[in-house]
């Protein structure tokens, strides 16, 4: 499972442009359609390809198989089908690889911050003797709130929970 930021606006185009499925069977062989949000299908060395938006993000999961190394044409078909789930995830997210890698990395950096926010004010409660009840109680509160943003992949959210969460120890 795989999940890829899609640029603002684009989700909206998509879906006014007959959904996620339609644009999936532009590139691909077998297309079938869960909703207009969602699809399932095949192409060539990908024997499973599913994928959906949740909110601003595609989600998908692709089997592939490997080619016949030994075959020239195999290898063709097997580069050709790579070219068209790039061009495919291009279209869908409106970012090229290199911003789709940029992305992930920024949202995986946003989870990072807000665990690491909350294992410092974890440890920085059970050093300090000084703290007010309502300030314990605030800081529990945001925990579990970045806590919740993180267990639903909203990482941003976490991310600005941390934020005020270190602020207010500050």
């Amino acid at each position: 499972m795989e999940r890829f930021d899609v640029r603002r606006g684009m989700v909206k185009q998509i879906m006014e442009e007959g959904g996620l499925s339609a644009l999936a069977g532009k590139y691909f062989d077998v297309v079938q359609s869960n909703d207009e949000s969602s699809f399932t299908g095949s192409h060539g060395v990908m024997t499973s390809i599913s994928g959906r938006f949740e909110g601003n993000a595609l989600i998908v999961d692709v089997t592939n198989v490997a080619p016949d190394f030994e075959n020239p044409d195999s290898m063709k078909s097997a580069m050709d089908d790579r070219r068209r789930w790039t061009t495919f995830l291009d279209d869908v997210t409106g970012y090229n690889s290199k911003q789709r890698g940029d992305k992930a990395k920024e949202w995986a950096k946003k989870a990072s911050k807000a665990k690491s926010a909350v294992s410092s004010a974890r440890h920085f409660m059970e050093m300090s003797d000084s703290l007010s009840r309502e300030k314990i109680e605030q800081a529990e509160n945001l925990i579990s709130e970045i806590e919740e943003a993180l267990k639903s992949s909203e990482n941003t959210k976490a991310a600005g929970r941390a934020e005020k969460l270190n602020k207010l120890f500050n």
